[in-house]
C-alpha cells in the first residue's frame, strides 16, 4: 500500500523536474535551459502570487487548530462536545468547493448576511460595493478553508486524543487547583499538538496550493500561483508547460517554505507556552477561553449550515431581489433544467467514488489486518501513507500527467479512478485505523480457543464487530472522491466530466441559481454515503447496540 502511493508521487515529482529545466522531447524539448525560469519570475504578479500561496499556507492551520484547541479545552466531556462530534463527519464530507460556493452566497454584498441585516442596520437598500469576496489580500479564500479545516482537525484530534488519558490529565490539574479549560491547556494540549503534527503538515500544503477554493474565493488579479499554474498547463500554446513545469516545483518550495515557517514558528511559541504552563497561574485566561472555544468553533459550524442554507434558498428561488432576507417567489426549474445535463457527471462521480474507495478499504484493512496477526507494532514508514497530502497534489499530478503522455496513455477513468486512489486512502486509514487497533483482542482469543482460524475469525469476528467504523471510513472515501477537482481535471484532460467539475467550470460564468444546484448536489451525494454508514449498522445490528457505533 506504501509502494502504491510513494512510487506515482515520486515519479510525478522527477517528471516535473526535467521540463521544468527544458527537457521534454515530446513537445522539443531537447536541451537543459533555465530560460523558463527567467520566464516564470518575469510574469507580471508572480511575487505577490507567491506572497498570497504561502499566507494562506500559514495562516489557515494557525486559525484552525487554535479553534480547535480552545473548543476542546472549553468543552471536553460537555452535552455540546458530544454534539459537535456527532456532526464533525457529515460536515466534513461538504466539499471544500461546495463549501466556498455557499460562503461566497452568504458574505457576498448581496449575500444572505447581508440581506438579513438591511436595510435596518445597514440602511443598504442595493448591494454595497465592497470588493468581500475574490478580496486582493485572500482573506475570503483564507476564511474558506478555515471553516474546512477546522473538523478535519477536530476528527483528528478526536482520533488521537485517547492515546493521551486527557480525563485523567485534567482530574490531576484540577486537583491542584486548576480550573477545567486551563487545566485542558496546561496538560492535554502539549501531549496532543506532536500527534497532530502530519495533519497539520498535510493542511499546509493543501491550502498553500489550493486551486478549487481559490478559484471560487481567491484574488483574480493575480491568483494564487497555483491557479497561475493550471492556467498555464492548459494553454493551448504547449510551449507553456515548460513554465508550468517550472511553476510546479516553485509552488513546492513555496509549500515546503510553508511548513518551514510553521516549524520556525512552532520553536518560538513552544517557549512562550512553556513559559506560560510554568507559571503556575490556575485562573487567568480561563473566562476567555470559555467564551472563545464554545463560540468559535460551532461559530464555523453554523457558518457552514448557513452556507447550504444559502445555497438551498438560491437553487429554489425565482425572483430574489436585495435586500429581501428570502424569495419573493420560489421554483424547481432550475433542477429541471439541470437534470438532463447531471446523468453523465453523477454517473462519473459514482463509478470513481465507489471504486476508489472499494480499493482503499481492501488495502487499508488488509494492512491493518496483517498488523494485528503479526503483533508487528505500527512500522516507521507509515508518514508515507500521507505523503499525497503531504506534496501539493498540483505539482505531482502535473508529472504523472507528462508520464502518461511519455507513454502515449489517452486519458480515461482509469487513470482519474487511480489519481483518486491515491487522496482517499490516506483518509479511509485515518478514520478505521483506531478502531481497528483498540478492538478488544479478546474476540479473537476467545475465536481461536474454539478452533477457529485466523481467516474465519476475520470474517466472522473482526468484520462484523468493524461492520460500522468500516462503513464510516467508506462513507469518508466517498466523500473525499466527490470533492476532488484537480486528479479528475489533470488526468482526465477534462474529458472525464464529473459533479465537482461542472459545478467548478460555473465559477466564472453561469446565473447564481444554477451555480447553487450543482454546489448543492455535490454536497448531496457524500450525505448518501453517510446515511448509508448511519442506518445499514442499526438495521443489521437492530438488537446489539454495541455494535452500531462506528
Amino acid at each position: 500500500m506504501l509502494l502504491l502511493l510513494a512510487i506515482p508521487i515520486g515519479v510525478g515529482l522527477l517528471m516535473v523536474l526535467l521540463p521544468a529545466f527544458g527537457f521534454m522531447p515530446a513537445i522539443g524539448g531537447y536541451e537543459f535551459t533555465l530560460a523558463h525560469w527567467r520566464d516564470l519570475f518575469a510574469a507580471p504578479g508572480i511575487v505577490r502570487s507567491i506572497l498570497l500561496s504561502l499566507l494562506a499556507g500559514v495562516v489557515t492551520p494557525a486559525i484552525a487548530l487554535a479553534v480547535v484547541f480552545l473548543f476542546m479545552a472549553s468543552a471536553s466531556a460537555t452535552g455540546l462536545d458530544r454534539w459537535v462530534r456527532r456532526f464533525v463527519s457529515p460536515l466534513l464530507a461538504i466539499p471544500h468547493a461546495a463549501a466556498a460556493f455557499g460562503l461566497v452566497f452568504m458574505i457576498a454584498p448581496a449575500g444572505l448576511i447581508a440581506r438579513l441585516v438591511s436595510p435596518e442596520l445597514t440602511g443598504w437598500d442595493r448591494p454595497a460595493d465592497l470588493l468581500i469576496v475574490n478580496d486582493s489580500y485572500g482573506l475570503a479564500m483564507i476564511a474558506g478553508l478555515v471553516i474546512k479545516e477546522i473538523p478535519f482537525l477536530l476528527l483528528v484530534a478526536i482520533t488521537v486524543l485517547p492515546q493521551l488519558n486527557p480525563v485523567q490529565r485534567v482530574s490531576m490539574a484540577r486537583s491542584l487547583g486548576y480550573r477545567p479549560s486551563v487545566a485542558w491547556l496546561k496538560t492535554v494540549a502539549p501531549g496532543l499538538y506532536p500527534l497532530m503534527r502530519l495533519p497539520l503538515v498535510a493542511v499546509i500544503a493543501f491550502a498553500s496550493a489550493t486551486v478549487d477554493v481559490a478559484l471560487i474565493l481567491g484574488p483574480t488579479l493575480p491568483p494564487t500561483l497555483s491557479v497561475r499554474l493550471l492556467g498555464w498547463f492548459g494553454d493551448p500554446d504547449l510551449s507553456m508547460r515548460f513554465m508550468a513545469a517550472a511553476a510546479a516545483l516553485l509552488q513546492l518550495g513555496v509549500s515546503l517554505l510553508a511548513v518551514a515557517s510553521w516549524l520556525l514558528g512552532e520553536k518560538l511559541v513552544s517557549k512562550l507556552y512553556r513559559l506560560w504552563v510554568h507559571s503556575g497561574n490556575r485562573l487567568g485566561g480561563d473566562r476567555a477561553i470559555f467564551f472563545l472555544g464554545r463560540t468559535l468553533l460551532p461559530g464555523a459550524l453554523v457558518v457552514i449550515g448557513g452556507s447550504m442554507l444559502a445555497l438551498l434558498l438560491s437553487s429554489f428561488s425565482l425572483s430574489w431581489r436585495f435586500p429581501h432576507a428570502l424569495p419573493a417567489s420560489w421554483t424547481v426549474q432550475h433542477w429541471v433544467d439541470a437534470i438532463p445535463g447531471m446523468s453523465t457527471p453523477v454517473f462519473n462521480t459514482l463509478i470513481i467514488a465507489a471504486v476508489s474507495t472499494t480499493i482503499a478499504l481492501v488495502l487499508v484493512v488488509g494492512s491493518l489486518e496483517f498488523e494485528q496477526r503479526s503483533g508487528r507494532k505500527q512500522s516507521s514508514a507509515m508518514w508515507l501513507l500521507y505523503l499525497p497530502l503531504l506534496i501539493p497534489q498540483v505539482v505531482f499530478l502535473f508529472g504523472m500527467v507528462i508520464f502518461a503522455e511519455f507513454f502515449y496513455w489517452q486519458p480515461n477513468l482509469l487513470l482519474v479512478i487511480f489519481g483518486h486512489l491515491l487522496f482517499v486512502v490516506p483518509y479511509v486509514f485515518l478514520v478505521l485505523s483506531e478502531a481497528y487497533r483498540r478492538l478488544d483482542p479478546h474476540w479473537s482469543q476467545l475465536s481461536a480457543t474454539l478452533g477457529a482460524s485466523p481467516s474465519k475469525t476475520f470474517w466472522r469476528i473482526r468484520i462484523p464487530l468493524l461492520l460500522a467504523p468500516a462503513l464510516s471510513a467508506a462513507a469518508m472515501g466517498i466523500a473525499i472522491s466527490v470533492s476532488i477537482f484537480l486528479p479528475t481535471q489533470l488526468l482526465g484532460a477534462g474529458r472525464i466530466v464529473t459533479v465537482t467539475t461542472e459545478a467548478i467550470a460555473l465559477a466564472s460564468g453561469g446565473s447564481r441559481s444554477t451555480i447553487a444546484t450543482w454546489a448543492l448536489l455535490q454536497s448531496l451525494l457524500p450525505m448518501l454515503g453517510f446515511l448509508v454508514a448511519l442506518f445499514v449498522p442499526k438495521i443489521l445490528w437492530q438488537n446489539r447496540i454495541g455494535m452500531q457505533e462506528g
